[in-house]
């Protein structure tokens, strides 16, 4: 018997003698869309679901056993990042961090260093190509479209050292006027906003749904369910709106890396 999610969605889909693509017409779904549930990159949808077990007459099983969404991010996130090479835009809220797409090798080597529990050099090597590897989206000099928006915690919080912060916000500068990348600051004196909760990432693709990630201390949650992508895209654009322009928001970011370099 098959033992996950979308291994048992497969095993009822080829029962019943269907293609990917004939089961996502009868589900009104994408095929690639089928192949990430199977694949166990996607949690569909309760709708999703539902028109699953009618198109594979299952009852209400997919719809009644689907996964939970929140588990360990540093578990999780292999499936966004998965994810994150297929997306066609990628929007970033940054609460405390650098985007991961972002971030220059000294400065995440600082980040991964404080690990907690900590890790050894040789698992803090593994995790730094990883997140390296990770950057190298950004390679493409069109595609995924990149919008950031750091909250101005993210420039002032020293991480490493005055020299790798400078270095680092020098690096997005370079990006944002290589108009690879398009990033704004939220300031400290705009007070509350809709998304000092957590990060956030927001993906759209060409062939399936948009999704959203967010995530917290050891926690990670992918939203796939329409409504909940569409309140967070819709939380993105109102926090977006009160930010800094592109244009304010580089002053900024060479203002600090100056003032960075001084101290460094």
């Amino acid at each position: 018997m098959a033992t996950t999610y979308g291994a048992w969605l497969k095993q009822q889909r080829e029962a019943a003698g269907l293609t990917q693509q004939q089961l996502a017409d009868m589900a009104v779904m994408t095929r690639s869309h089928i192949a990430h549930i199977e694949a166990g990159r996607r949690i569909p949808s309760k709708e999703d679901a539902r028109r699953l077990d009618r198109a594979l007459n299952t009852g209400d099983v997919l719809s009644s056993f689907l996964p939970r969404e929140e588990v360990a991010a540093a578990d999780y996130f292999e499936a966004v990042r998965l994810l994150e090479r297929q997306a066609v835009m990628i929007r970033e809220f940054a609460l405390s961090f650098v985007p991961g797409i972002l971030q220059t090798k000294r400065y995440a080597r600082a980040v991964l260093g404080k690990a907690f529990p900590p890790v050894s050099k040789e698992e803090c090597d593994r995790r730094l190509v990883t997140r390296l590897e990770r950057a190298r989206i950004l390679d493409d000099p069109v595609t995924p479209v990149v919008w950031a928006l750091l909250d101005e915690a993210v420039l002032r919080r020293p991480l490493g050292s005055a020299d790798v912060m400078a270095e680092q916000l020098a690096h997005i500068v370079r990006l944002a006027e290589a108009e690879r990348v398009r990033v704004h600051v939220m300031p400290f004196d705009m007070g509350f906003h809709p998304l000092m909760e957590s990060m956030l990432t927001l993906m759209w693709f060409e062939d399936q749904p948009p999704l959203a990630y967010g995530e917290g201390l050891r926690m990670g949650k992918l939203h796939d369910s329409p409504s909940a992508v569409h309140e967070l895209q819709s939380r993105y654009d109102l926090a977006l709106s009160d930010a800094l322009s592109q244009r304010d928001s580089l002053a900024l970011l060479k203002a600090t890396a100056k003032d960075y370099g001084h101290h460094g």
